[in-house]
């Protein structure tokens, strides 16, 4: 359908959409222009920025994926297409959904890495790393759907407020570095660790995004890449290991590499080798140190410096040899709570997405009363917040919880062995043509105590027993 010409023509698309109650359309119309009632529907919180966009320019159809997931906004934009928030209509949650274009199907291996993505994100369960809720095929489209991060990147947050404190940057290096000690535990790497690919929500939380990158060592004859891209170099360039450009053997001391260039665009506001082509940033991550920090201030305490430099040391067996090693190396500066990232740092949201996100703007302080519960459980072995990150204004200082020790010896050994994967593809719907294109968790610890077990029955039966009466309210409102 062509764009409307008029504000009659306009709400004529929104009736057809069925995005807006009949009711509520008359109430936006008066004679208003079609600007002014797009304006009017998204800040009555009937439709959202995105939505109003396709509705101006005519569209009305594909505003759900397989019938149960409402798109709302657009995401992010890859080179393989764009990734968006949806709604679940009977759940009425949030979730960000890829969806697999059918033009990439003609690749024999684009599925089987698709799927291998999603097989990936679902071994995963993590409050660090970003979680897939369901993969699913309709209409011949193939989907994943995965966690909503409400929240910005390290690198866009970096991009439009400048370098972090080193307290801040030190709590987000060590949240990350948990996410990939679980990914470790169950023999994966991530291979692109950068700061697009680590958010930051309301509450502080660090969440690892796009695990597609990420391969299981045990799976000797999942050999997808090996045969399609025997030669392709996986991962960013600014942020590549040594031996990544080298080798296809790589463990996860290249994600510790990744991690510590991170940490240095974090406190410098650029990346370790910021200039020269693809060819020359990988040689000088081989051959040459980066600037070192103090040339861009002088506030960054000498431990966590001599931190980074064991990062990015260019030989694999000179830097840490897992994530925990990492976590108890910066636990000085993460035993001490910081506040959640002011408001002004995270992204507007329309008011349908606001409402639709439960109150966003509640949540560090939501995370303060549960950490702060956190904390005071303690002494009944009840496991301290692995996240740090409070709002202090709510909190008293007696109940400011201090972060997670890690025990390294604790941990158990984990297999070394090849990784090897393809770039993952990220994509959803295309709006110009309604067609649909394309854009996390701990293992249980060995040695826990009998406590612990209890507790996890306990909360299990809990939460069954609110699920059963929530299906009873159901039942009595049907």
């Amino acid at each position: 359908m062509p764009p409307p010409a008029n504000a009659s023509e306009f709400l004529d698309v929104v009736r057809k959409s069925g995005l807006v109650p009949k009711e509520r359309i008359g109430l936006a119309a008066g004679d208003a222009s079609t600007d002014q009632i797009a304006a009017r529907l998204i800040r009555d919180g009937l439709i959202t920025k995105f939505q109003a966009k396709q509705l101006k320019a005519g569209r009305y159809r594909r505003f759900e994926v397989a019938g149960k997931y409402r798109l709302l906004e657009l995401l992010g934009v890859g080179g393989m297409g764009a990734v968006y928030l949806c709604e679940h209509t009977l759940m009425r949650r949030l979730v960000a959904v890829k969806v697999l274009p059918a033009e990439k199907l003609k690749d024999p291996s684009t599925l089987e890495r698709f799927h291998r993505e999603a097989r990936a994100v679902a071994a995963l369960d993590d409050p660090n790393i970003v979680r897939a809720y369901d993969i699913d095929k309709h209409d011949g489209l193939h989907f994943l759907v995965m966690e909503y991060v409400d929240g910005a990147s390290l690198q866009e947050l970096v991009a439009r407020h400048g370098p972090l404190d080193p307290m801040r940057a030190a709590h987000y290096t060590s949240q990350s570095a948990l996410g990939l000690q679980h990914a470790h535990e169950l023999g994966m790497v991530h291979r692109d660790i950068k700061p697009g690919n680590l958010l930051i929500d309301r509450t502080g939380t660090v969440k690892l995004l796009d695990m597609g990158l990420a391969r299981f060592f045990a799976e000797t004859n999942d050999n997808v890449t090996e045969r399609y891209d025997p030669d392709s170099v996986l991962g960013t360039a600014d942020y590549l290991a040594p031996e990544q450009a080298l080798s296809n053997v790589v463990d996860i001391r290249a994600d510790l590499y990744a991690l510590g260039g991170t940490l240095y665009y974090m406190l410098t506001g650029s990346s370790p080798y910021p200039k020269g082509t693809v060819a020359e940033k990988l040689v000088a991550h081989q051959t040459r140190e980066p600037a070192p920090v103090e040339q861009f201030r002088q506030d960054v305490p000498a431990e966590l410096l001599a931190v980074l430099r064991r990062l990015m040391k260019k030989k694999p067996e000179d830097r840490y040899s897992t994530p925990a090693e990492v976590v108890g190396a910066l636990s000085r500066w993460t035993s001490h709570p910081i506040p959640a990232p002011p408001a002004h740092e995270m992204p507007d949201l329309c008011p349908l997405v606001l409402a639709r996100s439960g109150h966003a703007a509640d949540k560090p302080r939501l995370a303060a009363s549960r950490q702060a519960a956190v904390a005071a459980g303690r002494s009944s072995n009840v496991a301290p917040a692995r996240n740090p990150v409070v709002s202090a204004e709510d909190t008293p200082a007696s109940q400011m919880p201090t972060g997670r020790p890690v025990d390294t010896a604790a941990l158990p050994a984990r297999p070394v062995g090849i990784d090897r994967m393809s770039e993952s593809a990220v994509e959803l719907l295309n709006p110009s043509t309604g067609r649909t294109v394309g854009p996390a968790t701990s293992s249980p610890a060995a040695g826990r105590p009998p406590r612990f077990y209890l507790a996890l029955g306990a909360a299990a039966g809990f939460a069954a027993a609110t699920l059963l009466g929530g299906v009873g309210w159901l039942l009595l409102r049907s």
